[in-house]
């Protein structure tokens, strides 16, 4: 009798091919993934917390914050008031009706100049020569009146034909010959001018008389009629993005050229009307500032640096540079902080200097909070919580001396 313990067969070896054919010993162990309820939370019917989270960070947050225009408003809100106390500090009334006068008045210029800005940069462009045509416009406007009532018309008309060609020059440049806007408007604006330099020195003309009171009158003395006119030019131009098909042109062309030229959108159209418009609002801008003045000046546009406070105006109304996003509107809040916080500087006397200061932070503020409120947030790819599948062990001959 032999008393040599049987050994037991030892299981076929698998190659790797039949695993991969649906072998059911193989797929039962390194093919199964965990079920969604062998986690505690999802056994008891409960959704685990980094779920949630990833699930509440990846739904759109537009729905719980204000958008740019409603957010710029509420900071003017809170400037009036500061402005308020500090202009009280002072021993002066900030809601007197001097004070609202001088406000409205100080927003009808600037206020005209950015809606033109507004255009231009949603249609991703540029305008830098806004305050040699505001020049321009002063003396042409002043030296055709020369003091004359009757000559209001045709003066006001060659006013604004000389600055509709001037911006449909920088259209043409920007739309047919690639210029960038930045470039295209220095340079006009350069060339303006040198033409100013040259061929005017000191003061220009005279306005009109009937103009002149069109700069102090108003309505029950709170509202001045320059402000009317900003209110009227904003609701136009309001109406024209919204409504029309070249304002959606003007969005789509800011938002990507490209996109929209396949799209079948002509390119030219939108973006010379747009600087057209842009100058000619600064050529009504100059006419109700040479109904303040009484006289053209060859630098006051300059003077006043309505170039870079009406991009600062625009930016800080919620209207990105790159274009495509930004409304009158909220251009209408910015122009609004601006001259706030330049009637309350000028009432405490502050320094220049300082009122520079002032604009700056208040613009590289507002773009940091545009820019963080801006930010796409999405959920973890990988979560920490993700389960781990164990890696089984390698399936061979049972070795000798092993149980079967």
């Amino acid at each position: 009798m032999n008393d040599t313990p049987r050994r037991s067969p030892s299981p076929p070896l698998r190659s790797s091919g039949d695993q991969r054919r649906g072998d059911p010993e193989s797929s039962a162990t390194t093919d199964r993934t965990p079920e969604p309820a062998s986690t505690p939370e999802r056994a008891m019917g409960v959704e685990p917390g980094d779920s949630v989270r990833r699930r509440r960070a990846a739904r759109p947050r537009g729905a719980r914050q204000l958008d740019s225009t409603a957010l710029i408003y509420l900071v003017l809100v809170a400037v009036v008031a500061v402005s308020a106390v500090l202009t009280g500090i002072e021993g002066r009334n900030f809601f007197s009706q001097g004070n609202i006068w001088a406000v409205l008045t100080a927003m009808s210029v600037l206020g005209l100049i950015a809606i033109g800005q507004t255009l231009v940069i949603l249609v991703g462009s540029l305008d830098l020569s806004v305050p040699y045509v505001v020049s321009l416009a002063t003396v042409i406007a002043a030296g055709g009146m020369k003091g004359l009532d009757g000559n209001i018309p045709a003066a006001v008309f060659n006013t604004l034909v000389v600055c509709a060609v001037i911006g449909l020059v920088m259209g043409l440049l920007v739309s047919l010959l690639h210029v960038h806007g930045f470039i295209a408007s220095l340079g006009i604006g350069l060339v303006v001018s040198g033409y100013l330099g040259t061929n005017y020195q000191g003061s220009h003309g005279a306005a009109a008389p009937d103009l002149r009171l069109l700069g102090r009158s108003g309505i029950v003395g709170w509202i001045p009629t320059a402000f009317l006119v900003l209110l009227a030019c904003a609701v136009l131009v309001t109406l024209m993005l919204r409504y029309t098909r070249l304002g959606h042109h003007v969005y789509a062309i800011g938002g990507n050229r490209d996109v929209a030229r396949m799209s079948g959108v002509r390119i030219a159209l939108p973006v010379v009307s747009a600087h057209v418009l842009c100058s000619v609002l600064a050529g009504l801008a100059a006419l109700l500032l040479l109904s303040r003045t009484g006289v053209g000046s060859p630098t006051i546009g300059s003077q006043g640096r309505y170039d870079l406070l009406s991009i600062a105006a625009v930016v800080l109304g919620g209207t990105l540079l790159a274009g495509g996003k930004g409304s009158v509107v909220g251009t209408m809040g910015g122009v609004a902080i601006f001259a706030v916080l330049d009637n309350v500087m000028g009432v405490m006397q502050v320094n220049p200097f300082l009122k520079d200061f002032v604009r700056g932070l208040v613009i590289v503020l507002a773009v940091a909070v545009y820019a963080r409120r801006s930010v796409v947030r999405r959920p973890p790819r990988f979560g920490a919580s993700r389960p781990v599948l164990p890696v089984p062990a390698a399936k061979g001959p049972s070795t000798k001396g092993e149980p079967a």
